[in-house]
């Protein structure tokens, strides 16, 4: 499956075979949140939170490829992602794009 954040693919005639979105809801781990919290004292990166953003990403890509897929699609064009706290220890990366069809 070709994902595209433009809302074109070189070369290709498209069909628009409608919106499709994929989800997860993550929630930290406690042993991560002391060790996060220690690291905001000496600044740095919080390996373990880009680690659990990078994984719910790809759980989230994943899901909107199944839902393509089970429209018939070649590519998703238009993808964007976004994130969102839910709570204070779980936050949403969700991924929308519009499934299309190779002409």
């Amino acid at each position: 499956m070709k994902l595209s954040t433009t809302e074109y693919i070189t070369g290709k005639e498209l069909e628009h075979l409608g919106l499709v979105i994929g989800n997860v809801v993550q929630t930290k781990n406690i042993a991560k949140d002391f060790k996060a919290i220690g690291r905001t004292f000496v600044g740095g990166e919080i390996k373990d939170y880009t680690d659990l953003l990078k994984e719910a990403r790809g759980i989230a890509t994943e899901r909107m490829v199944k839902e393509a897929e089970n429209m018939g699609a070649d590519a998703i064009v238009a993808v964007r992602y976004a994130t969102s706290n839910i709570m204070d220890t779980a936050s949403e990366v969700m991924v929308y794009g519009t499934a299309v069809k190779f002409m």
